[in-house]
């Protein structure tokens, strides 16, 4: 395997580990704060980028490369708002493809195709990442501070996440 491509996919390990570890928190924060709906909505999402970690480390394992296992900072125990928890939501997705993005070209540019096919998966989650991502926030923006449409967002969040992934 490439060594820099190797250094990108290790880079890409320790963006999908902290993205699992930044969600877990915001879905602690949540069941904290009484949003029952929001919290399985980012222990899922934890979980989801665990998978995708597990997934890059099995990868590099297959292709002879060498796995280093990250150190992480502890992610933020606290938010404003529901606005601002979604607002990073988007935010650590908009990041993690761009790091994507990143490794994409690289390939490209190494002519590492069996790593460009298989960053393709990616490619694919993060468009319905930030696609979910974006909706979230757009109906917290439509709810603005209305303490009854938080309610009913909490409470409905899994059904407006699965209509906007259908949408896809």
């Amino acid at each position: 395997m490439n060594k820099s491509i190797e250094k990108l996919l290790n880079d890409q390990v320790k963006y999908e580990a902290g993205a699992s570890m930044h969600y877990l928190a915001m879905a602690s924060w949540a069941d904290a704060n009484g949003y029952n709906g929001i919290a399985e909505f980012f222990y899922n999402q934890s979980e989801e980028e665990r998978v995708h970690m597990i997934k890059l480390v099995k990868f590099i394992n297959e292709r002879s490369g060498k796995v280093v296992v990250p150190a992480l900072e502890q992610p933020t125990p606290e938010y404003k708002s529901l606005n601002e928890l979604f607002e990073v939501f988007l935010k650590s997705e908009m990041f993690v493809t761009e790091q994507i993005n990143h490794v994409i070209f690289e390939c490209l540019d190494k002519k590492d195709y069996n790593v460009h096919n298989f960053m393709q998966w990616y490619v694919t989650e993060q468009l319905e990442e930030e696609a979910v991502a974006r909706t979230l926030l757009d109906k917290l923006n439509i709810i603005g501070d209305d303490k009854s449409g938080h309610y009913m967002f909490d409470r409905d969040i899994n059904t407006i996440v699965s209509s906007a992934t259908a949408a896809e």
